[in-house]
């Protein structure tokens, strides 16, 4: 059994995501949003380090999984993306937990099984795989999507040798 910590990270608001890998399926152990407050950036990467540290103290997770920065029109917004993904990998890492990436697209396509679907399609099938009793919110699924993903991964990879590493979504 591995309990995986998912991330959706964001400037405005971060999701997040356990799920227990046991064997060949998952289970649901919580999930939620961590809305950021209005002001400075640097004020609310705090509180996404701070927030997740408390999570990773609560629930203590073996393994994180985050989901990659994705190439946006704006600059600048991909920039506020990269620095939140940077506090919450930060917040993983002091915790001493190993940190993994997922690019959303392999995300979509572990869960939902297309690279292309849309958040509607991520939440049913988060809601599915987890037998939820309803659909989490948006950023919450993705977040368990990314820890879901990440439990494939794990599963995926046990038998592999140990030469063979696993980074960014391809065996190297």
């Amino acid at each position: 059994m591995t309990l995986i910590l998912g991330i959706d990270p964001g400037s405005r608001k971060t999701g997040f995501g356990l799920v227990n890998a046991v064997g060949s399926h998952a289970e649901y152990v919580a999930s939620g949003i961590i809305r950021l407050p209005d002001g400075a950036l640097p004020e609310r990467l705090k509180v996404i380090f701070e927030s997740l540290s408390c999570i990773i103290e609560e629930h203590h997770p073996e393994t994180m999984a985050i989901e990659d920065v994705f190439f946006a029109r704006d600059p600048r917004a991909a920039l506020k993306l990269g620095q939140a993904r940077g506090a919450a990998i930060v917040a993983g890492v002091a915790a001493g937990l190993s940190v993994a990436e997922y690019a959303a697209r392999s995300v979509k396509q572990s869960v939902v099984g297309s690279g292309a679907a849309g958040k509607e399609q991520v939440q049913h099938m988060v809601t599915r795989l987890l037998k939820l009793p309803s659909a989490p919110s948006e950023d919450a699924a993705d977040a368990l999507a990314v820890a879901l993903c990440h439990a494939q991964t794990i599963r995926t990879t046990a038998g592999l040798p140990p030469d063979v590493r696993y980074a960014r979504g391809r065996y190297k």
